[in-house]
């Protein structure tokens, strides 16, 4: 899966970093000092290009992703990404038109890059086992990785769009469709993922009534059995997932399906955990066989929270392990991958908390005084 760094501008790593909207900015700078640490202990230079997404850069550009900030994007090494969208830009606000408000530049970063793979992981902290809507007994060590076709599916297919029909309704209309090659590659990365872990994969669609759930299931069968054989595959359609999740959570270790379902599922496992706030993610493109790096995003699973942008109180830690996850997937640092990880549960052990995550004995801390926490653990 990971690939050794090597930037095409220099021999420095390339980050592009884009906080974005609401409290976008607030994590990114109580991420970045840790920068510091990765440096001091690699003794890599990292050369830090920052712009800006979303609703941001509609108001720096009037496009929520230009031209310019994408060009960085892709000669960029990673990126790490705050948030995108609010109300300012929404219905009640300048009711922007869809291909102008700020999730439409984080669709078209993710689509332009070739981001097709979405790493979501439910890792439930001891610390917060209480946090979770579920029975302690039932979450606690949990560790799932959900794996989301992330540039196909429902949310591109075409034909797309709304129409008045002859008889003066309306009617919307959106397709669901998968290639072979979009399946087969998304199922290629869930199988590598789950070699380094327990060894199984849950394939979740509706074949049952989708024609793209049926292909999906077949060319993962496919694939299982000409390349991955020696690995658990299991499949299940994707509402008796969703049950499962909430029934027994701890039976699944790498899920992968596609883009809607993934949508879907993700949230669901992320709240088992307790908190938004606490869950990274990653989106990875195919290897560039130029430069041996594969193009990836990372971002907190959270969204702007504007209700609270610029109050001190967002919880940081999504955004940190987010980096975590950089070093791993595109640094190729699994151990100081890990050991990020392990200040983050001591920090938490500690009863150190901010504002959504607290508990009536803890420590509560600002964004910023909670990245250094995680800093003086290192």
């Amino acid at each position: 899966m990971t690939q050794p760094i090597e930037s095409t501008k220099s021999n420095k790593p390339v980050i592009a970093v884009l906080p974005g909207d609401g409290i976008g900015p607030e994590v990114m700078t109580a991420t970045l000092p840790l920068l510091d640490w990765v440096q001091d202990k690699t003794g890599l230079d990292f050369d830090v290009c920052e712009d800006a997404i979303g609703g941001a850069a509609y108001d720096r550009y009037g496009v929520p992703l230009s031209d310019e900030t994408l060009a960085l994007c892709r000669g960029a090494d990673f990126i790490l990404m705050g948030s995108v969208g609010g109300p300012k830009w929404g219905p009640a606000g300048l009711d922007l038109p869809y291909d102008k408000r700020p999730e439409a530049g984080l669709l078209k970063l993710r689509k332009e890059l070739d981001l097709y793979a979405n790493l979501r992981p439910a890792l439930v902290f001891d610390a917060l086992v209480d946090a979770s809507t579920l029975k302690a007994d039932i979450v606690r060590g949990l560790d799932i990785l959900i794996v989301r076709e992330l540039t196909g599916g429902i949310y591109f297919g075409e034909p797309r769009g709304i129409e008045t029909l002859a008889n003066g309704e309306r009617k919307g209309v959106n397709t669901q469709s998968y290639t072979t090659g979009e399946i087969r590659r998304i199922g290629e990365i869930a199988f590598e993922l789950a070699q380094k872990r327990s060894g199984k994969v849950s394939s979740s669609e509706k074949s049952n009534v989708m024609e793209s759930g049926l292909l999906w299931r077949e060319e993962i069968t496919n694939l299982h059995q000409e390349k991955f054989s020696d690995l658990a595959l299991e499949h299940i359609y994707a509402d008796n997932c969703a049950m499962q999740l909430l029934r027994n959570p701890g039976q699944f270790d790498v899920i992968v399906t596609d883009n809607l379902f993934g949508d879907i599922l993700s949230d669901e496992a992320a709240m088992i955990t307790g908190s938004l706030g606490m869950l990274p993610s990653a989106s990875l493109g195919e290897v560039d066989q130029m430069t041996g790096r594969r193009r990836a995003l990372y971002e907190p699973v959270h969204g702007s929270a504007p209700d609270i942008a610029g109050e001190g109180k967002a919880n940081p830690l999504a955004m940190i392990l987010s980096l975590g996850m950089a070093l791993k997937y595109s640094l190729d640092l699994p151990d100081l991958a890990a050991d990020l990880d392990r200040a983050v549960a001591r920090t938490l052990d500690q009863g150190l908390r901010t504002a959504d995550i607290a508990e009536s004995d803890s420590k509560i801390l600002t964004t910023q005084d909670m990245g250094r926490a995680v800093l003086d653990r290192l």
